[in-house]
């Protein structure tokens, strides 16, 4: 039986009387609050019922079903398991056969990708009443406009809804040791250097110059990672999650764990996992099960596949130049949930926070603000019995390098009133405040930066004072609120507008420049880059990112390309229930798939350069509608290397005929001989073949190496006069194994004889005797023939010239007579030059003697 902890149960509870009441309800909970244990419950609670379970991959509900079999020894035996992507390919017949008495959507935040959330709209419309429960972590998407899908799936019926901050301070996850720690700032001391230099006066660059000097020695003097590790570390047979920012510092991350690593555990076991790599469960599988006794890292990118439990990991590094709120509380997500699920419950998870850039430098805030509402909560109503947890252990090994780095900001910085009597002088000389944001005066204040800061925080863009009598003396001077970058954004937006009302979309190419010069191509895929990169600042604000949405912005164009192939494959393979699609195929909109399909394979095996990797998720989309990720060659291939060991079972050998087809009509000799090449004077093959397959014919025994051909031909003559008796080949006689036995014995003649053919160049005296002790006649066929009519002329002339009676001769040798036909036709062939030197002397001869007959 499922005993549901107290925060669960009453999430449960109200889950149960939403459905029944309206029939739609959501639970958020953060990851490690158990709230897949609810869906289970439900299950549990009602055995007679059909559930139909949603999810993004078959491996997070094979955990799940691990983790409540564990937990409390329970097997549900009515719950039916579909991924998200399998749905999608669902037609009205296979959904009408589910049949479901309630609907589980596990991570239901991902039904907002658009093809399975079409998937998902048929489901609901064949079973408009049936029960839909939701589980997720997050209803909102981030990347994606921020949509709510609580709203859009469940109509904001959400029964249970519970932050990180709150489910550490009601206890239900453990608050971790929190160690903030700095790494590598040699880029901003070169940039504080910069500033020094450009400093007013020498009394400020000198005061600077100690500052910056100390706030170096207090970083070298800092400990390194190597240290920090070492002395945060506890359990150095634990598992830690290593979070890092991309595949290349991931793989930059890796030189150095040996490094920073050794005196916790000379030799850890690293295992890396991320959402592009599709061996990524296998990792982290073997990371879950390693009980090695060493320090276990697993190297990942942005936060693990949702719904996968970590059993027994004792902490996480975030190991991040820069990071976003979101983003960085999913990632301490892992260590706080593991803090209940290990097989010690009284261990603390810990976090390692490695920043890489002072100005960066923050603590764990996001949760503890969190915390600080829920806290506030329970005691404004009464419920301090709910707080288990205030606060937590946080070690700051940063403390005096981050106070050094304020004194030295406040020794650059001039007061507002100095830097607003130079603003009033530029303005009386020039009569405006026109100024570019890079202006330095004269004695060295930058009074550009100076101004475009007032302007941002008058905006609230960022923190500063400003009050009403400053914002007036500003306005004094002809204080132009308006930021050049607002001005730019109301010049290309304005552009963006015409654009899309002329064309109807706003797919722009990156080189499109409009016609009066405005480059909005580039303009866009700036916007773009900033946005997912995370690095919006303060020009591409929440309110201007709406505005984009309302005209269509594609803020991902690889992602809006790949939906537009993939959308184009699935039409396919709903028309041919395939997507074996041809290399030169192309849709009625242009859309050249099957050359997307080929890239798509590179992709997935890395054999693109500079191109980003499939997403697991778009693997399973793929998967779902029968993608062969083998290219056709590659099939073929496969295709006949089977052949080829069935041959080798059946005869012990490959030795196939070049002519050899099989049953099935595969042409298994000429793709042998297709792998057969000569080798060449350096000993090098030209065969392309990769190692694996080499390896693979070199088990079945295949002669790499062509054989001497003289001798396959020698070979085969032997075979011929041993079952002929002789070597008269005719000239149209080709072997079993693909010999054209009667051209190359004819084109060995004319060798023989010294004319010139492509063939058989010249034949040495070793091959002219090997021939004629096969019994060669170096003679053609034409040739011999005529012989034997020359000699039987011969005979018939000196047999009528004994007879020695004209009248008698010429009865016996009438005009009709064959052999007298022939040797007319050689006086033709003479006159014309049709036959050889020899030939017409031997016919000369007979002329002289023979004359009173043949005239």
């Amino acid at each position: 039986m499922i005993d549901l902890f107290e925060h669960n149960q009453t999430a449960y509870d109200k889950a149960v009387s939403m459905l029944a009441e309206r029939g739609k309800a959501a639970v958020v909970h953060p990851t490690g609050t158990g709230k897949s244990f609810i869906a289970f419950k439900l299950a549990e609670d009602n055995p007679s019922s059909r559930i139909l379970w949603l999810s993004p991959s078959e491996y997070i509900f094979r955990t799940q079903l691990e983790n409540i079999k564990s937990v409390c020894g329970y097997e549900p035996c009515n719950v039916e398991f579909r991924t998200y992507a399998k749905l999608m390919q669902f037609d009205m017949e296979a959904i009408d056969e589910l049949k479901p008495s309630y609907i589980i959507l596990d991570e239901f935040h991902r039904v907002g990708a658009e093809m399975w959330g079409k998937g998902v709209e048929r489901l609901f419309d064949a079973y408009p009443n049936v029960p839909v429960l939701g589980l997720s972590a997050t209803s909102i998407r981030y990347l994606d406009n921020r949509r709510d899908m609580a709203d859009e799936l469940f109509d904001s019926n959400v029964a249970s809804e519970m932050t990180l901050g709150e489910a550490v301070v009601r206890g239900i996850l453990t608050p971790p040791e929190y160690v903030l720690s700095i790494y590598s700032c040699s880029k901003d001391i070169e940039k504080y250097q910069s500033r020094i230099r450009r400093a007013k006066t020498k009394a400020t660059r000198d005061e600077a110059q100690k500052k910056l000097d100390a706030l170096r020695r207090s970083l070298e003097n800092a400990e390194g990672l190597d240290a920090v590790f070492a002395k945060h570390i506890k359990d150095k047979q634990g598992k830690y999650i290593v979070f890092c920012s991309n595949v290349e510092h991931l793989r930059e991350t890796e030189t150095h764990i040996h490094e920073w690593f050794k005196g916790v555990d000379s030799t850890p076991v690293i295992y890396k996992a991320y959402s592009e790599d599709a061996e990524s469960s296998k990792a982290f599988d073997s990371f879950r099960q390693d009980d090695t006794d060493h320090l276990k890292l697993l190297l990942c990118i942005d936060m693990l596949n949702e719904g996968i439990h970590v059993d027994g990991v004792s902490g996480v590094i975030l190991l991040r130049p820069t990071v976003s709120p979101i983003v960085y509380k999913q990632q301490i997500g892992r260590a706080l949930s593991s803090g209940k699920s290990g097989k010690d419950k009284s261990k603390v998870p810990v976090i390692i926070d490695i920043v890489n850039n002072i100005e960066n430098l923050y603590s764990i805030s996001a949760v503890q603000e969190e915390m600080n509402t829920a806290i506030n909560y329970y005691r404004g109503t009464g419920q301090e019995d709910k707080i288990v947890n205030e606060t937590f252990t946080i070690t700051d090994e940063t403390r005096d390098s981050r106070q050094l780095f304020c004194e030295l900001e406040e020794t650059l910085s001039a007061s507002w009133d100095s830097m607003y009597k130079l603003a009033k002088a530029y303005y009386e000389k020039h009569h405006n405040l026109d100024i570019e944001r890079r202006y330095v005066t004269p004695e060295g204040y930058a009074l550009g930066s100076w101004l475009n800061t007032q302007k941002l925080v008058k905006a609230g863009k960022i923190h500063g004072v400003l009050t009403e009598e400053r914002i007036q003396k500003l306005n004094a001077i002809g204080m132009d609120w308006h930021s050049k970058y607002d001005k730019a954004w109301e010049k290309y937006y304005g552009a963006l507008c015409k654009y899309k009302y002329d064309n109807g979309n706003i797919d722009i190419n990156a080189r499109y420049v409009t016609p009066d010069g405005i480059e909005l191509g580039a303009w866009i895929s700036n916007l773009r880059t900033a946005k997912n990169n995370l690095r919006r600042g303060y020009y591409l604000t929440d309110e201007r990112i709406t505005m984009l949405n309302k005209l269509g912005m594609i803020w991902d164009k690889i992602d809006f390309r790949w939906e537009k192939y993939y959308q184009a494959c699935v039409e396919y393979y709903e028309k041919h229930r395939n997507i074996d699609i041809p290399a030169g195929y192309t849709t009625a909109e242009g859309l050249r798939v099957g050359a997307w399909i080929r890239r798509i394979r590179k992709a997935r095996d890395g054999r693109l350069k500079n191109t980003t990797s499939l997403t697991q998720e778009q693997i399973q989309r793929l998967d779902a509608i029968g993608m062969n990720w083998q290219d056709a060659f590659t099939r073929r291939w496969e295709y006949g290397y089977s052949k080829a060991k069935e041959y080798y079972a059946e005869y012990g050998n490959l030795d196939v005929p070049t002519m050899y087809v099989t049953e099935d009509g595969f042409p298994l000799g000429k793709w042998l001989k297709g792998h057969v090449q000569p080798a060449d004077k350096t000993g090098r093959s030209s065969t392309k073949l990769t190692p694996e397959r080499k390896a693979k014919l070199d088990t079945l025994g295949f002669k790499w190496e062509q054989e001497d051909s003289w001798s396959r031909r020698i070979a085969a003559c032997r075979e011929y006069k041993a079952e002929h008796g002789d070597l008269n080949v005719p000239q149209h006689y080709v072997t079993t194994d693909g010999i054209w036995l009667g051209k190359w014995l004819y084109e060995c003649r004319r060798a023989y004889r010294g004319e010139s053919n492509n063939i058989v160049k010249v034949l040495t005296q070793d091959q002219i005797r090997q021939l004629e002790t096969l019994g060669m006649d170096w003679r053609t066929p034409a040739e011999k023939a005529w012989e034997e009519k020359y000699k039987a002329a011969t005979e018939m002339l000196i047999k009528m010239k004994q007879i020695n009676d004209t009248a008698s001769l010429k009865a016996e040798f009438p005009p009709s007579h064959s052999l007298r036909q022939w040797l007319v036709r050689q006086r033709f062939l003479i006159r014309h030059g049709k036959l050889s030197q020899q030939q017409v002397s031997k016919i000369d001869i007979l002329n002289k003697q023979y004359s009173c007959i043949v005239r």
